[in-house]
């Protein structure tokens, strides 16, 4: 059994016996990139070695301001990033990402506190593994992550509208209908409300909303996202005092919650 590690040196008759265990077919990924993000050559080019067995096409970065430069190139289809990385951390390499594209991030990491999860998954990461790991657990995972992508990709270029619940909301047009009522929103809070319904039911944290509404370069006052929930709620919420479409989950962000018979 291979285990991937950052100080482990990667053969290939091992990596095509692991290759074999997995059991997948190259050609299911041969259109699927990986941008590989990391510091320590060895591990980058064994990593490039067993992805490629698996159909994966795949680019290298050695640190995060390259990682960003190719981000914007090659355009991947999911990018594995490892945390320390020299002139640009890979939080914040993630942080930036976010702030223009929802391309899946896997964060990769030798330590395994609990914190540095969180924190990767504050910044908007899909998904995080600790050091070492076995080369079909993180084949898995990159497939998980890039099929979950792929089924809110699909359904968001379905239609321009959304809607959850007894709220719509039509990007093309810029409008939105609660109960079948035009409400007129400001750009930033119709941004808002876009992103949060675009991931109902799932946590979208402050960060992430920062980055996307005002951009990841914004070193204003947070607070300023508070005050547009506050305005968001007091337009489409029945009560905003008590509020059931955008909740705030404390510690982390915001979640939009389908409405039962707003």
């Amino acid at each position: 059994m291979v285990f991937l590690t950052s100080k482990t040196s990667i053969h290939l008759s091992h990596l095509l016996a692991d290759w074999l265990i997995v059991g997948r077919l190259t050609d299911m990924n041969s259109k699927t990139r990986v941008l590989v993000v990391d510091d320590e050559l060895s591990y980058c080019e064994g990593l490039k070695v067993a992805l490629g067995a698996e159909g994966f096409v795949v680019d290298v970065a050695a640190d995060g301001e390259q990682a960003l430069s190719i981000f914007d190139a090659r355009n991947p289809d999911l990018v594995l990033l490892d945390v320390m990385m020299p002139r640009l951390s890979g939080l914040d390499v993630c942080r930036r990402i976010r702030a223009k594209s929802d391309v899946p991030v896997i964060m990769v990491s030798a330590r395994k506190d609990e914190v540095d999860t969180v924190v990767g998954l504050e910044v908007g990461a899909d998904d995080y593994i600790a050091k070492p790991y076995r080369l079909r657990e993180l084949i898995a995972r990159i497939r998980t992550v890039i099929r979950r992508a792929g089924v809110r990709q699909a359904q968001s270029e379905q239609v321009s509208k959304l809607q959850v619940g007894d709220v719509v909301l039509d990007r093309d047009r810029h409008s939105v209908k609660v109960l079948g009522k035009e409400v007129e929103l400001p750009l930033k809070e119709f941004e808002l409300l876009a992103l949060l319904m675009q991931h109902a039911g799932f946590v979208v944290t402050r960060q992430r909303l920062i980055d996307r509404v005002w951009g990841f370069d914004y070193v204003g006052n947070t607070k300023t996202l508070d005050v547009h929930i506050r305005r968001l709620r007091s337009r489409i919420e029945n009560d905003p005092s008590e509020p059931e479409l955008i909740v705030t989950i404390r510690g982390l962000g915001y979640k939009y919650v389908a409405s039962q018979g707003h």
